[in-house]
């Protein structure tokens, strides 16, 4: 539960940073608003091929993703 919670505040905090809403980034990593609220909200853990995506769409490293 702690590492669902961790993905979702680090995802929707660089989210934000980069000045995204959450429909604009769903299209940008090719999944759907209600998938990407999930992971957000720590319903769902990105598998590693989305968090790829999630983290070249937002040009940090995966290390970055969880150092915030």
């Amino acid at each position: 539960m702690v590492e669902r919670m961790e993905w979702g505040r680090s995802i929707r905090a660089y989210r934000k940073l980069k000045g995204y809403t959450q429909q604009d980034f769903a299209k940008e990593i090719r999944v759907s608003v209600s998938l990407l609220g999930e992971v957000e909200r720590g319903i769902r853990v990105p598998d590693d091929e989305l968090i790829e995506r999630i983290c070249a769409s937002l040009q940090i490293s995966k290390s970055d993703m969880m150092r915030l």
